[in-house]
């Protein structure tokens, strides 16, 4: 996969933290479950949901396995705790320097959800016409499901065309409530 930046440009591996650069990482805990945040030296790279924490470190090191891993930074707890609070207060916005890493057609989607506010939900069919794509709907739901940075692109947003909601990559249970605590 080639990686890109968050401008779009291709990067080489060396730049893009594929050839044992470190990534230090940690986890959380909010109303969601386990919440991990990891950053390169690019920035926040992944933001992970799920219910063990050990499951989540797995899944990290096997999105970066050249990397090194460093648990228990202090800065990236101090991110945790912002994205956990974020959970339970989304209107009260979560910026954060992203690494994102993704195809030039993944990044397109990428770009077009961070885009939809708390509140807002857009679906896959709406996404891929935004993309300049409306064939690829699936695509768009391939691309949601590539998204190692949860909440900071809001996958969560996208519904089916009929409002209901499907698959999402930490849960449909936890997307639901996501978008629960966004209408309020």
């Amino acid at each position: 996969m080639k990686t890109m930046n968050a401008g779009g440009m291709a990067e080489s591996p060396e730049s893009a933290g594929q050839h044992g650069d470190a990534i230090r990482f940690a986890v959380g805990v909010c109303s969601l479950g386990a919440v991990l945040v990891a950053q390169s030296g690019r920035g926040v790279c992944a933001i992970l949901l799920g219910d063990e924490p050990e499951a989540l470190r797995r899944e990290l090191q096997e999105r970066f396995p050249a990397a090194g891993l460093i648990g228990g930074d202090a800065a990236v707890e101090r991110l945790a705790a912002r994205v956990a609070a974020f959970v339970e207060a989304p209107h009260a916005g979560l910026d954060l320097p992203l690494d994102i890493r993704g195809t030039a057609f993944q990044m397109r989607v990428w770009a077009v959800l961070r885009q939809i506010p708390p509140g807002r939900r857009l679906s896959y069919s709406e996404v891929a016409e935004r993309v300049g794509a409306p064939q690829a709907v699936r695509a768009v739901a391939r691309a949601c499901a590539a998204n190692a940075l949860a909440l900071a692109i809001p996958c969560h947003r996208v519904v089916r065309r009929d409002g209901g909601l499907s698959g999402y990559r930490w849960g449909v249970e936890r997307k639901r409530a996501l978008l629960e605590r966004e209408r309020a």
